[in-house]
């Protein structure tokens, strides 16, 4: 049992644990600081009282886990770590893989419910900005070989300056490796393809991702989830492993469109700064952006059909880049975007 002041020892450094951060069902989170007297770390345990209680399946999949994100976070080179937290020390810890990490305040998924909890939520050209971030934390991702299955709010830490960084690879797993798989990641997120699998595996590469992060975008906007990933994780919490058959069996296919006209009629209003209309309790912008393009990205990130997906982190910087000039549009631009509007929800 951890407490207060135990000496974890790992490859480089000595650490006491201050206070615990949270944790899950196999990891344990503790501030600690080093008996060398570096920075502060968010040292990152795999939970031993759990592992005593798991099938030996189970038991392996956490070691297992806790592996790949150190393996993937020692590979990265210095210059790459702009938006991936920064692994510190790496060791082992009661025969168990253990990590200190870089210690950020807080999560994106925190800061959220800070802002609205205030009545306040993030403007859309500083929903793009993260989006940009996070794109450019999974392009890293991805060129060292690997896909995240796990981007959500929760895995995106944020400092002092408001720069994102993509933590949590305990679900990575290497593009190269195209078999099915075990069914791993955060239903709320998640790509048909990673939620309903077919004859029991899941067959997914970096488009994966591409998806969430399009489910991140709509949710920076609007603060809320898409109604179809509300349905895969309310599924999930009732039906364990027979989620997505049972949520398929239901009359009707049982399941929502991924991108409903009324959320893309939302997100496109949102995104054009109008808060009167949305019941957030902001005023209408001043000017008269366009939110055409933000929808159009949207819409590409959110196609149920991974190859209908963008191909590659470019494609989706350019994608952002439009809706950013869309959005930043001056009020002249009234009329058309009004007209494309229409005819894009």
């Amino acid at each position: 049992m951890l407490e207060t002041g135990d000496i974890i020892t790992l490859g480089s450094h000595a650490w006491r644990l201050c206070a615990p951060l949270g944790g899950s069902s196999y990891g344990v989170l503790w501030r600690a600081e080093s008996l060398a007297g570096r920075q502060p770390a968010a040292l990152k345990l795999v939970n031993s009282a759990q592992m005593t209680l798991a099938a030996p399946a189970q038991r392996a999949r956490w070691c297992e886990a806790a592996a790949t994100e150190i393996a993937f976070l020692r590979a990265l080179q210095p210059w790459d770590r702009r938006h991936i937290v920064r692994l510190l020390d790496s060791g082992m810890h009661e025969g168990l893989p253990a990590a200190a990490l870089e210690l950020l305040e807080t999560d994106l998924a925190q800061h959220l419910a800070a802002l609205r909890a205030r009545g306040s939520a993030p403007a859309p050209l500083e929903a793009l900005d993260w989006l940009a971030q996070v794109n450019a934390a999974l392009a890293k991702v991805h060129g060292y070989g690997w896909r995240h299955l796990d981007l959500k709010p929760a895995n995106l830490l944020l400092d002092r300056d408001g720069a994102l960084k993509l933590a949590d690879f305990g679900t990575s797993r290497a593009l190269a490796d195209r078999a099915a798989h075990a069914y791993t990641g955060t239903a709320a997120w998640q790509a048909p393809e990673q939620f309903f699998g077919i004859d029991g595996g899941y067959l997914t590469d970096a488009r994966s991702d591409y998806f969430a992060l399009g489910a991140l975008l709509y949710y920076l906007v609007t603060g809320s989830l898409l109604r179809y990933s509300n349905a895969c994780a309310c599924a999930l919490r009732a039906h364990g492993a027979a989620a997505g058959a049972r949520l398929l069996a239901q009359p009707g296919n049982g399941l929502p469109p991924v991108l409903a006209q009324d959320e893309a009629a939302l997100f496109a209003r949102l995104a054009a700064g109008d808060m009167e209309n949305s019941g957030v309790g902001r005023p209408a912008s001043a000017s008269a952006p366009d939110p055409t393009p933000a929808l159009a990205l949207l819409r590409a990130l959110l196609q149920p059909r991974p190859e209908r997906r963008p191909r590659h982190a470019l494609e989706i910087s350019r994608l952002i880049a439009a809706a950013r000039a869309g959005i930043a549009a001056p009020a002249g631009a009234c009329p058309a975007a009004a007209t494309r509007l229409r005819s894009a929800a």
